[in-house]
Formats: structure tokens, sequence, C-alpha cells
């Protein structure tokens, strides 16, 4: 659930097929840069109904998806 939210967030923003969105797509890849980011997390944390503070640096889709399963 949480990496469909996310590739569909980015499929959207990015005006692109979610299919190309993998678990291993870095963000620099898919052309999201820092405040990208910051927004996709505002909503995010809408989406799924989590608050999600990304201490860490994240650069794949797997780490920020694997970041909000374990810490939020």
């Amino acid at each position: 659930m949480v990496f469909e939210a996310i590739q569909e967030l980015i499929a959207d923003k990015m005006e692109m097929d979610a299919e190309e969105i993998t678990m291993d797509s870095t963000f620099k890849d898919l052309g999201i840069d820092s405040l990208d980011m910051v927004e996709m997390v505002m909503e995010l944390e809408d989406k799924l109904d989590k608050e999600i503070e990304l201490a860490d640096k994240i650069e794949t889709v797997g780490e920020l998806v694997k970041y909000i399963e374990e810490k939020c």
C-alpha cells in the first residue's frame, strides 16, 4: 500500500507511467529534487494519515517505503 501510494504520487507529479517507478528508482533519476520531495511527503502524510519526519537521507523509492513502514 505504501509503495503504491508513492508510485501514484510520483507518476502524477512527474507526468509518467506508474509502471516506470520501481522500488529501485532513485528520486534523482525520476527528476525529483528536494522541494519536490518535501511536497510529496506532505501529500503522503495526508494520503496515509501518518506523520512522516525524514531525518535520514532517502535516495530511492524503496528506502522511502521502508522508512515509512518502519518509523511511522
